[in-house]
């Protein structure tokens, strides 16, 4: 397959069918709103180091959590939750948020694909309406969460961090509570890991994830900037056995 170069003045993608084995499709192009936009509506997503040209990706399969139903909370997590006094807000900080993200060491990783260009366009959709964050707090401290970008009935996941265990899991099964209420149909993880898997991602194929992805983002859409029903945030931890309901 050839790997396209993108001008720098229109938004155009390639079919995403197009893309390689490993998912590599396209280089080159900025990172304005109209551009991501229509990239991820596409299934696109940039994924390169600073010192790296510009590359997008659409790989196959794809980690998804399919709503209403997909979610799954690890018993373990419910004890956590049950014994921390955390509190769980949307889009309260958001630049701090994808600096704590930009940051986080990863296994195997000694550079991060949230690089200040990726950070400045996201706190450009975040400005209008479009990308949102999960904060998680100990008190005032700033302990996990993660962010990502919604259109339509789609939220996609970019990055998450903790610095307490379990506290991005936290944020992640708070998110997708309150997407249900909301009605989203899905939550593209993009790139499969066990973390996620554990809370109900799943693998699709290249075209059963481009079909859901095309329902998904013709639905209506929810701007930000978003608020946490307080019932999001607790429902799904409370153990059977619990005689009290956890503290946020």
């Amino acid at each position: 397959m050839p790997i396209y170069l993108l001008p720098d003045d229109l938004a155009v993608f390639p079919d995403p069918r197009r893309a390689e084995p490993d998912g590599l499709l396209a280089i080159g192009g900025g990172l304005e709103p109209a551009r991501l936009l229509l990239a991820y509506a596409r299934g696109i997503f940039p994924w390169n180091a600073a010192d790296e040209p510009r590359m997008w990706f659409c790989p196959a399969p794809r980690m998804v959590v399919t709503l209403p139903g997909g979610l799954h909370v690890p018993r373990t997590l419910r004890k956590r939750q049950l014994r921390a006094c955390l509190r769980i807000t949307l889009d309260t900080d958001f630049a701090a948020v994808i600096a704590a993200c930009a940051s986080e060491p990863r296994p195997g990783q000694d550079r991060t694909w949230i690089t200040p260009e990726i950070g400045a366009a996201f706190t450009r959709l975040h400005g209008l309406g479009l990308a949102h964050s999960v904060e998680v707090w100990d008190g005032e401290l700033l302990v996990g969460g993660l962010y990502g970008l919604a259109i339509g009935a789609v939220f996609f996941g970019e990055s998450m961090f903790s610095r307490q265990p379990g506290a991005s899991k936290l944020a992640f099964v708070a998110l997708v509570r309150q997407l249900e209420r909301w009605q989203f149909q899905l939550v593209d993880c993009q790139v499969a890991t066990e973390h996620l898997r554990g809370l109900g991602g799943r693998e699709l194929e290249r075209e059963e994830f481009l079909a859901a992805l095309g329902r998904g983002v013709r639905a209506p859409g929810r701007l930000g900037p978003w608020q946490l029903d307080p019932e999001a945030a607790h429902e799904g931890f409370t153990p059977l056995d619990a005689e009290a309901p956890p503290r946020l």
